[in-house]
């Protein structure tokens, strides 16, 4: 019988005890100083379930210059690593004193269309964030990292979990460098930098106590953060001057109530080539610090109302991540910055005030701000000749109660918009849920006592619908979605690759959706747009053959009945005008066709030919040609 080192052999408890031990023992004794570089690598879960390693690309690599040291440790150590979890290694190489490896989970690993995001990517993120806290709880400063297939998320992964607001704290954690291993993906690395030093940001603004972010410290915040973006991006601080002037009066009667002067921030980024291309409009609520008013919150947990500008810094901070991956699109940021406080000039209930539109609004509940100053920002909204409007609010606990933090809350009138909305947090993993719009829902805050409308529903039921069907009275444009971010606003542990506080969720979501949105856009045209211009040029080409049929149907149904010799000359004389009256139809809308299909082909999409196209009502023609009595064919 051979010998093995499986199951509870004493060969290999002598392994685990001994040899193991020893090393690790050893090697804690040796342990490099903090200053020294750490790598995180990553593992998949052996195929065959036995425990096997399988590294990744860079896994590899770096097992092969330890001569399989690596490895070997690896399967003695422990049992498999599982998703999510890691272990460290010490003085394996004189290059990297500490290696942290991470458990990846299955390889092949992808989308999930059951928890509607990509697994294989949330697996990467969530474990390299393990792998680099713990090494800067070594007070390690300089960690490289396994990109593991997808550079991105492994950058996502390990700057969004290395975050943490400690800039009013004396002691603070260790400063960690990141970086891809030997240069792996450096590109898609860089693109992962960005998408999530801007959620970090948003995080920042949302996590600082409200006396260090006023609404004018917010604007003063985004202005130097919009510095490193180029030229492309120009930030308008609007006084109250300004707001007065644009008969903002919804919007002030909730700045009223504080000390603190309010802000109209805007954010012009200008990434198209065509300068006038209509702009994609962020709108984001902007209430930096909410009392609720004189219908005032209970003071167990108010202070996390500091982050009800959530709105305001998760669009900022998208355009910003758009501005730095330069996006060939136009977008506008429109942020209303103000505190909800209680004064004697504060909104009291069953005020009315109006707004921007000329809609007068009562206030029954002084909580429900958020979408009072909304109101007046998607008025304004509309005089840029938006593509899409898509707002951005901490509005409801309503939301929070239906949804928790598993998703972002969607209200739109736009399948185009959800589409793009959906394909993006699948990406990022930041969810969305589409929610209803119903006109159930708009009657409940249209039916107001002594106004147009109603701040608050008439039930308690539905807060979270009632909300986005009174947003939607302030909406003319086919394109819009109201984005219900209160259940998302903070994080305890939902989230692996986040720490506790504020999320400053779904910037990612948000800015990955500008790309989908300017991949629609070429030279100015909208690839939508595109293909309904075409489906119109065929189906008016099948109207027309369909047309020049029946009119020879009837023709030829005629002529069977009447066999006069004038008749038939007067018929086939009508004929021929018809026919070429239907040519010049068909030449039409082939030239326009052609012209479809050439920017088809300029952006790479894989149209019909122009003679597939015109088969199918050539078809008709000559069916129709072939029911033609035999005289009228000759001549």
């Amino acid at each position: 019988m051979s010998l093995g080192i499986c199951g509870k052999s004493p060969f290999r408890s002598f392994l685990r005890t001994g040899v193991v031990r020893n090393l690790l023992r050893l090697s804690s004794l040796s342990r490099p100083s903090s200053s020294s570089k750490g790598l995180v690598l990553g593992v998949y879960e052996g195929e065959r379930g036995d425990g096997s390693v399988q590294f990744t690309n860079a896994g590899d690599v770096f097992n092969n210059s330890t001569s399989g040291r690596l490895k070997e440790l690896l399967t003695i150590s422990g049992p498999a690593l599982k998703k999510g979890r890691s272990r460290i290694f010490y003085g394996l190489h004189q290059d990297f004193p500490h290696v942290v490896v991470v458990g990846l989970g299955d390889k092949n690993a992808g989308i999930n269309n059951l928890e509607q995001y990509d697994e294989g990517k949330e697996n990467i993120r969530a474990a390299i964030a393990v792998g680099c806290r713990q090494l800067q709880d070594l007070e390690v400063s300089l960690v490289e990292v396994d990109p593991c297939g997808d550079a991105q998320c492994a950058a996502e992964g390990s700057i969004l979990g290395l975050f943490e607001y400690n800039e009013l704290k004396k002691k603070k954690k260790t400063g960690v460098t990141v970086k891809p291993f030997r240069s792996f993906e450096d590109e898609t690395w860089q693109k992962g930098v960005l998408y999530a030093e801007g959620q970090n940001l948003a995080r920042h603004l949302m996590e600082a106590p409200a006396n260090y972010i006023t609404p004018t410290s917010f604007a003063g915040t985004i202005q130097q953060a919009v510095h490193s973006t180029g030229e492309k991006v120009k930030v308008h601080i609007r006084p109250k001057s300004w707001i007065e002037d644009q008969q903002m009066g919804a919007f002030l009667s909730v700045a009223k109530g504080s000390d603190e002067e309010p802000i109209f921030l805007e954010i012009h980024y200008n990434g198209s080539k065509v300068s006038d291309e209509s702009p994609l409009v962020f709108v984001g609520k902007g209430i930096t610090f909410d009392s609720g008013g004189i219908s005032i919150k209970p003071a167990s947990g108010m202070d996390a109302m500091r982050a009800d500008m959530g709105g305001a810094a998760t669009i900022c901070s998208a355009i910003i991540t758009a501005a730095s991956l330069k996006l060939p699109l136009n977008i506008i940021g429109l942020a209303p910055l103000c505190e909800n406080m209680l004064n004697g000039r504060a909104n009291k209930p069953g005020d009315v005030v109006t707004a921007k539109n000329g809609k007068t609004i009562q206030v029954d509940n002084t909580d429900a701000e958020g979408r009072l100053i909304l109101a007046d920002a998607l008025c304004y909204a509309h005089s840029f000749n938006p593509k899409a409007i898509v707002n951005a609010a901490t509005l409801t606990g309503a939301m929070d109660v239906a949804l928790g933090s598993a998703a972002t809350g969607v209200f739109t009138n736009s399948d185009w918009l959800w589409r793009h909305l959906r394909q993006a947090s699948v990406v990022t993993g930041d969810r969305v849920w589409r929610m209803p719009l119903f006109h159930h829902y708009t009657r409940q805050v249209t039916e107001s006592q002594l106004a147009d409308l109603n701040n608050i529903g008439k039930y308690r039921s539905g807060g979270a619908c009632t909300a986005a069907a009174f947003l939607r009275e302030f909406v003319k444009v086919p394109h819009w979605a109201h984005l219900d971010i209160a259940g998302v606003m903070s994080n305890k542990d939902e989230v692996p690759y986040l720490r506790k506080g504020m999320a400053g969720r779904p910037t990612r979501t948000l800015a990955c959706f500008a790309s989908l949105v300017s991949q629609d856009y070429v030279n100015g045209t909208d690839q939508e747009e595109i293909r309904t211009g075409v489906e119109q040029c065929i189906q008016k080409f099948l109207d027309v053959a369909r047309q020049t049929e029946c009119f020879f149907l009837q023709k030829r149904l005629q002529l069977a009945v009447q066999k006069p010799e004038q008749v038939i000359k007067e018929d086939v004389s009508e004929l021929k005008n018809e026919l070429q009256r239907k040519e010049a139809l068909i030449q039409k809308h082939l030239s326009k066709l052609r012209h479809w299909q050439q920017v088809l082909e300029d952006i790479n999409v894989q149209p019909k030919k122009s003679t597939d196209l015109a088969q199918g009502p050539l078809a008709y023609l000559e069916q129709a040609s072939a029911n033609i009595p035999a005289p009228l064919k000759q001549t």
